[in-house]
């Protein structure tokens, strides 16, 4: 990554140039900021630290000028007459982030990294607009099944609205996937998308994370520090997990979605913010209420639309469309060509449960791309979880042990018309149950799916 130092101050700049050289920037420096200008103009920078006081040209009329002129690169501003207008100015200006000085070096590598991040994440996208073209489909996103058209057909209906969206369903599902399209839809595309995981943060510093702090307000509040609220405001914050907010935060959140505002931990004052919500969780949230574990009127709040994703298992008519798109992003990634799948591999894939979902069958691919041998995939190149699985005999047998379904339906026994009558008993004695009809007939649920089908089967 190239930095641009821009201070009035030669030993700030060499300080600087030797904690970040350290940290693999490669570093270049200006005094002022016309000189940084100038400087910008003649080759293109990753990150700019920029000093706000500075003689000839200030921080905020080279930022002004730099976003004028074209320049994308993520800007810190620094200072160490550190005040809220000034860092609002900077943040109106187009501003990254502000630091106040004296600052710790480690607390400037820290701004630094998120940066670098969301400046990777910027040129992804854009790289993947460009190769999309204006108006196309997410690549990542296909939907042959009723239920992904369905989810696909809400989203495109909510997009141009700021309305709350709750997103549910297993992991693995794709839910993150499905919030970007929202997003990538919606008028604020053009404004950050910011995701949090919140069972992956400790609650101790969920809040800070979420709403931001002030300088002094607990120990090691060095600097003030925006929030993702704060960060996504004009964009996107999508709240991963939301089931596992710790109650006294459900609270708090439910103050930001009624109010549109946050105040930073140790704040005497609110700040507005614009940023639409998009929630998600695997988790039961209706039982939840109930349990005393979630807040009903943030659960109402975050439902406004609701959205579920059904488990792999429920739409095997997506299975193939992802199998064929996994392959071409992996391929993409690895710049080699997409390879041929043996009928034998792509069989073990059509009949596996993918109880991990589309996680589980994104990294079985990328494994058989790594150990894949003249361009084809084979059953040996899958892991042992999906070339072991033998849904057309095992199954039954399993389900059998456990008692929950007699011995004498083997779809085996059966041809022609006598299909069908098998099916419907299978159903009916399984209570609709498909996963359990397919064990019970001896066939995958894939097959059960296109028996269903082709013989005109209306489940009742």
């Amino acid at each position: 990554m190239k930095l641009l130092i821009v201070d009035d101050e030669p030993g700030l700049r060499q300080s600087l140039r030797l904690i970040l050289s350290d940290e693999q920037y490669e570093v270049a420096d200006a005094s002022d900021g016309a000189a940084a200008l100038a400087r910008a103009a003649a080759e293109p920078f990753d990150l700019i630290l920029c000093d706000v006081r500075m003689p000839a040209m200030d921080g905020l009329e080279f930022l002004r000028q730099y976003r004028a002129a074209g320049g994308t690169a993520p800007v810190i501003m620094m200072s160490a007459y550190g005040n809220e207008d000034a860092a609002i100015a900077a943040m109106k200006e187009g501003a990254y982030d502000y630091i106040a000085k004296p600052f710790r070096a480690d607390e400037v590598v820290l701004v630094l990294r998120k940066a670098e991040e969301r400046e990777q994440l910027r040129r992804e996208v854009e790289s993947l607009r460009s190769a999309l073209g204006p108006g196309a489909a997410s690549p990542h996103i296909v939907a042959e099944s009723p239920a992904m058209k369905a989810a696909l057909d809400i989203i495109a209906k909510v997009a141009p609205h700021r309305t709350t969206v709750l997103i549910t369903g297993p992991s693995g599902t794709g839910k993150e996937v499905l919030a970007r399209e929202l997003h990538r839809l919606s008028p604020r595309v053009e404004q950050p998308f910011v995701a949090v995981n919140c069972a992956a943060i400790p609650e101790a510093l969920l809040e800070s994370e979420l709403f931001g702090h002030v300088r002094g307000s607990f120990t090691g509040a060095v600097s003030d520090h925006r929030g993702l609220f704060e960060q996504a405001s004009g964009g996107t914050l999508f709240l991963d997990e939301i089931g596992d907010l710790p109650t006294p935060l459900q609270a708090k959140l439910l103050r930001v979605l009624q109010d549109g505002e946050v105040r930073r931990v140790g704040d005497r004052s609110s700040r507005r913010v614009d940023a639409r919500v998009v929630a998600a969780t695997a988790r039961d949230l209706e039982t939840d209420v109930a349990t005393g574990r979630f807040r009903e009127d943030l659960f109402y709040r975050l439902n406004v639309v609701a959205v579920r994703l059904p488990p792999l298992a429920e739409r095997p008519e997506d299975v193939p469309l992802l199998i064929r798109a996994l392959l071409e992003r992996h391929s993409a990634r690895l710049r080699c060509p997409v390879p041929v799948i043996e009928p034998e591999a792509h069989r073990a894939m059509l009949d596996h449960a993918w109880p991990g979902n589309v996680r589980e069958l994104e990294n079985a691919l990328e494994r058989a791309m790594v150990l894949v041998r003249g361009g084809v995939i084979r059953r040996s190149d899958l892991p042992h979880s999906v070339r072991d699985s033998v849904a057309l005999d095992s199954a039954a047998p399993a389900l059998r042990a456990q008692g929950r379904i007699a011995a004498d339906l083997s779809l085996k026994k059966h041809a022609g018309a006598a299909e069908g009558e098998a099916i419907r008993a299978a159903l009916q004695r399984t209570d609709g149950n498909r996963r359990e009809a397919a064990a019970l007939l001896g066939i995958s649920v894939r097959t059960l799916f296109y028996k269903l089908k082709e013989l005109g089967i209306t489940e009742t």
